[in-house]
């Protein structure tokens, strides 16, 4: 994610975590020096080398898959491509392939590798390798990455362009004006008319169906055991994987928690509340944040009622664009501003208040920065977005329940801003036009599981609970559940220590080091003349 962290408003960390993984794309461990894993127990092929089919699911060996930014991280991997059947119903119908590359462990410590679970719904898993890389992931361990179905390395890629034009657009309007929303609306219809006039089976890309692609990546490769890690959405994926898949993992790590008994739009209102008041807090336990920018939170608050009833409207230079750019701020798109600038956390008080005293620029520049990011363009699968979205989510809550929960956690709020889940407004609307059935009610059943488990969560996530993590916890009977203060989402990508953590989980699984907590400090806000 760049350094504009204030990302696209839709969804739920998906583009934010793709900006982030370019924006990441340094250096870190490669593998150049590596001596990678062997497949299975003493098996003779280098892990990724060797074909094998599995029941209906092929592994070939083959060229490494594209990916939307540079991946250095790839020089040196095993590549190839993952063919399984579009729908599982029908093993003899269309199929689709699946990316595939396993980058080699910088020093040989283990022979079980982790593989990486996307966020999302609908990034790209092999783009996000910097990310995983520069947290040193791969120290000991080979690290797998599989283009989930129907993203931007896999073959078909459900992308539509027209959608990330039609959200880039949208910041020179009222976010929350019933016009805005039908434009988004048509966007995606016109999105499932091409994607199913491409021969696209829609109801086949959701997370039981990219769960069951992981299981068959496992054995297609012949590895007798991994560890899973999953970010963003990939927690939701983790937890449904672990649930239906157990065999072969020992062990899931889990970063920026969205059980699949809760995902959904109400669930964001919480965590818009628990990451905002964490933000707001460590500015009132900083005397002199508390002192130039007093009672954070009711101004933001009182901002939000106040653009919704009359938005504000400037002109600001954007990177990569010729001319300035004209945005319009209310309610709706302030609240999605803060969700992402929660990354930036130092300068959230100062433009607060400057927006507070008439000075939109730095909310605005921030806004339309993530909004207009090439970044944001032909990288992100609706489809599976979609597919997720409209079978798994929201045939379990009612645009009532999003209000509820939005009133429950902002009473202040006007209905307007409340009708619109952060990160994911329209998503009734939008679910109505994309017209898939709903997946079986027990896709929210909850995960109850003794593998060990690793539960992290940032104190500052406005984009899924930090209470999520206690929430998933409580059924994961081995499980080391811990919130990283003065972190946003996906800990994982910007803290040293959560990576730390991570790395020593993977090693002892019942009984990571957490001795770097002790350490953290809050972040040093900006305070204006």
């Amino acid at each position: 994610m760049s350094t504009h962290r204030p990302a696209r408003h839709r969804p739920v960390a998906r583009r934010l975590l793709t900006t982030l993984a370019g924006a990441t794309a340094g250096v870190l461990v490669t593998g150049l020096a590596a001596v990678p894993a062997r497949a299975g127990s003493g098996g003779g092929e280098l892990l990724g080398t060797a074909a094998r089919t599995v029941g209906h699911a092929r592994y070939r060996p083959g060229p490494c898959p594209r990916t939307a930014d540079p991946a250095p991280g790839l020089n040196g991997a095993h590549c190839g491509t993952l063919t399984v059947p579009e729908d599982r119903k029908r093993p003899d119908g269309r199929r689709i392939a699946l990316g595939v590359a396993v980058v080699p462990a910088a020093h040989r410590a283990a022979d079980d590798p982790i593989v990486w679970l996307a966020g999302g719904p609908g990034d790209d898993a092999v783009s996000e390798i910097q990310l995983a890389l520069n947290g040193g992931l791969n120290r000991d361990r080979d690290v797998i990455f599989m283009s989930q179905r129907g993203t931007y390395s896999a073959d078909p890629a459900l992308t539509c362009p027209d959608i990330d034009e039609s959200n880039a657009r949208a910041v020179g309007l009222v976010q929350d004006a019933r016009s805005t929303g039908r434009r988004h609306v048509e966007a995606t219809r016109a999105c499932r008319d091409e994607l199913e006039g491409r021969g696209a089976d829609l109801a086949a890309y959701d997370g039981t169906e990219s769960a069951a692609d992981y299981a068959d990546l496992r054995l297609a490769l012949g590895v007798d055991r991994w560890n899973v890690f999953g970010i963003s959405y990939g927690t939701d994926l983790a937890l449904l994987y672990m649930r239906l898949h157990p065999e072969g993992i020992r062990s899931v790590g889990i970063d920026g928690v969205l059980p699949p008994s809760l995902a959904g739009g109400a669930v964001t209102w919480k965590a818009a509340r628990e990451g905002f008041d964490g933000l707001f807090a460590a500015c009132a336990a900083q005397a002199a944040c508390n002192a130039r920018y007093p009672d954070l939170k009711g101004t933001f608050e009182r901002l939000v009622s106040r653009l919704e009833a009359e938005p504000v409207t400037t002109t600001v230079p954007v990177p990569g664009r010729p001319e300035p750019v004209e945005v319009v701020l209310d309610g709706g798109a302030l609240v999605g501003w803060l969700v992402s600038a929660t990354h930036v956390a130092a300068g959230v008080p100062r433009s607060i208040d400057e927006l507070a005293h008439g000075k939109p620029q730095r909310v605005a520049e921030q806004w339309a920065g993530g909004k207009l990011s090439p970044q944001a363009v032909g990288r992100m699968s609706h489809g599976l977005a979609y597919g997720v979205f409209c079978r798994e989510w929201t045939p379990f809550e009612s645009r009532a329940d999003v209000v509820r929960a939005g009133h429950r956690a902002f009473p202040s709020f006007p209905r307007s801003v409340l009708a619109n889940a952060p990160m994911l407004p329209l998503l009734h609307a939008d679910c109505r036009a994309w017209d898939v059935p709903a997946a079986n009610d027990s896709v929210r059943d909850v995960t109850r599981s003794d593998i060990p488990a690793l539960v992290l969560s940032g104190g500052f996530d406005a984009q899924t609970a930090p209470s999520n993590g206690a929430y998933a916890a409580r059924t994961l009977s081995r499980s080391t559940e811990l919130t990283i203060p003065y972190a946003a989402h996906v800990v994982f990508a910007d803290s040293p220590c959560a990576q730390s953590i991570t790395r020593s989980f993977f090693s002892t699984p019942t009984a990571p080091d957490k001795g770097c907590l002790a350490g953290l400090k809050p972040p040093a806000f900006e305070i204006a003349p």
